[in-house]
């Protein structure tokens, strides 16, 4: 992972617009991206906040954004991530990583979409889409860093960094078709969470169910424990990534 910058790009003096900072470029599947913070708040009205026009400096004083995810925003976070998004996002909120879709059998992290741009829910027609060629360790990778995670390659409750870095969700939500997800051991690990990690909200359901991944320190400062919530979206920060201005960047 590449980055121009080793912190925060602070905005400039501006005169219309609100300012709005962005954390180092980072470099994520031959991509460079730009992102800034939205929130605290729901992830829909952080979703809004991003569609806005901001102005960050006179290469870039016209921009908006739009959602990362969540292979692109635990990349973001995971740069410096004790100075840089640990105390900005994880600490006193929760980072809202991205949409997930939980079925009957397993968990789809960004979820698949129609032409509209609508979530598919349909399990019928969302099964067409998990075909042998697409299964690797387990979990069912996809275009547009969709994967699905059945609910069988991983644990809900407290566990070892090392368990849930090599679980089927790790590997889902930083989408890795290796067997471990060593792009998030950055996040999760003995130094940074002492007390382990806490997977939750993630049961299955009846009926199809979009929600929001959200990873924080959950109220365990102290303890030191992450945690990752399958039930999140309610209040946080969500990572946008740069739209329009990029190419004057």
């Amino acid at each position: 992972m590449n980055n121009q910058l080793s912190g925060m790009r602070k905005a400039q003096e501006r005169e219309i617009l609100p300012a709005v900072d962005l954390f180092p470029q980072v470099e994520y599947t031959g991509r460079k991206i730009n992102s800034a913070k939205f929130g605290p708040n729901t992830y829909n009205t952080n979703v809004d906040s991003m569609g806005k026009r901001y102005f960050h400096s006179n290469d870039l004083s016209n921009v908006t954004f739009k959602p990362l995810s969540t292979a692109e925003s635990l990349a973001v976070a995971c740069y410096d991530f004790a100075n840089l998004a640990k105390p900005q996002i994880f600490i006193p909120n929760w980072l809202q990583a991205g949409l997930t879709l939980r079925a009957s059998e397993g968990v789809w992290i960004n979820p698949l979409r129609n032409a509209k741009g609508e979530i598919i829910t349909e399990e019928r027609e969302l099964n067409k889409h998990l075909i042998p060629k697409r299964k690797v360790n387990s979990i069912y990778l996809l275009d547009g860093d969709t994967s699905f995670v059945p609910y069988d390659t991983f644990e809900q409750g407290v566990q070892e960094h090392e368990k849930f870095l090599k679980s089927g969700l790790a590997r889902g939500l930083v989408y890795t078709a290796e067997k471990r997800a060593d792009s998030l051991s950055p996040i999760a690990n003995d130094t940074e969470y002492t007390n382990q990690v806490n997977v939750r909200g993630f049961d299955s359901v009846r009926e199809p169910l979009v929600k929001v991944v959200s990873l924080g320190s959950g109220g365990y400062v102290n303890g030191g424990r992450l945690v990752v919530d399958g039930d999140g979206g309610d209040g946080g920060f969500a990572l946008g990534g740069l739209v329009s201005g990029e190419a004057s960047a």
